[in-house]
């Protein structure tokens, strides 16, 4: 399993009415991740040719963050079968270490062509081992 993470600092334009990160901020950081991730690991032809649709999202929120804090954002696909991938995401505070919310969503590949499913062949679902 390939774990991969970024960092990012929350800024004004992520809070809300209560000055804490808005719920819909944190859905963006993980597709953002999700995309990220992708675009690292799959080369030009694969990019050129397939492309994944959210199906599911689910997020467990387990504390907050606030304005000026360090979040480090880690994601990993968990497992690959058919033509849908399950992918888990967690934010921690990086000052406190402690867990902000927890992801998990279901992504289907689309072939471009078609724009119809795709199986996630070998090579595919090998990028995130």
């Amino acid at each position: 399993m390939q774990i991969f993470q970024k960092e990012i600092t929350v800024t004004e334009t992520d809070l809300d009415q209560l000055n804490h990160v808005n719920n819909v901020r944190y859905v963006q950081w993980v597709q953002d991740i999700a995309e990220a991730h992708w675009l690292k690991n799959a080369s030009q032809q694969i990019l050129d040719s397939y492309y994944w649709v959210l199906v599911k999202h689910t997020i467990d929120y387990k504390g907050q963050a606030f304005l000026g804090d360090d979040i480090l954002i880690k994601t990993y696909v968990e497992s690959s079968e058919g033509v849908s991938s399950i992918r888990k995401v967690e934010m921690h505070n990086q000052s406190s270490n402690k867990l902000i919310i927890r992801s998990e969503t279901k992504w289907c590949l689309i072939e471009k062509k078609t724009n119809r499913p795709s199986r996630i062949s070998s090579e595919i679902a090998e990028m995130f081992n």
